[in-house]
């Protein structure tokens, strides 16, 4: 493994910026769908993710790595991947969208391991919180996938473990190294509310 911190902020740094280009692009999608229950959830998505860029956000500035470089890309792709919503049609945002959830949960799993071997033990509870956030947020998308005629010819992606997992995983592994994050007080955790940019 190469050095810890290193690695932290360079997923710190790419997750702040994906949740900018996912707000922005949930934005676009709760407001293309006609379903008063969809636009509801999609919009509190929306929410939970301009959140998740605050908390990480808050954790770049406490190791002095402010994240600048990718901000334009991402705020144009979210943007344009908005708008396409619009004409996609109702099945590929939300394939899309399960999708990159899958992803997200599996980032948010690596930043907290990296984040006790950088000896920032403090963020470990924060990105696992927010690595739930988004499990509930694949289960959503792909609960809405499989309603769609065509969902038995889609080749779905893989569904993740149970959502328990993403602790008792995470323990697993402190354990074998010999480590015990503990919960700080001062942590940033998840639970205020969101203030994205753009809102």
């Amino acid at each position: 493994m190469g050095n810890p911190l290193e690695a932290l902020t360079a997923i710190l740094r790419l997750a702040y910026s994906g949740e900018l280009a996912a707000a922005l692009a949930y934005r676009g999608h709760w407001k293309s769908v006609r379903d008063p229950d969809e636009r509801a959830r999609i919009r509190q998505i929306e929410e939970e993710e301009w959140h998740h860029r605050d908390l990480v956000g808050g954790m770049l500035a406490r190791i002095g790595m402010a994240s600048t470089a990718r901000e334009r890309r991402a705020g144009a792709v979210g943007r344009a991947l908005g708008l396409l919503c619009h004409v996609a049609g109702w099945l590929a945002p939300m394939y899309g969208a399960g999708r990159l959830e899958r992803r997200n949960i599996v980032e948010y799993e690596i930043a907290a391991r990296l984040a006790v071997r950088a000896g920032r033990p403090e963020f470990a509870d924060c990105l696992l919180t927010m690595a739930e956030v988004e499990w509930d947020h694949e289960q959503y998308f792909r609960s809405r996938v499989l309603t769609h005629r065509l969902a038995a010819r889609l080749p779905l992606w893989p569904p993740p473990p149970p959502k328990g997992e993403i602790r008792a995983s995470f323990e697993r592994e402190m354990a074998a190294d010999g480590r015990r994050p503990s919960r700080r007080a001062d942590a940033p955790r998840p639970g205020t509310a969101a203030s994205g940019p753009g809102r």
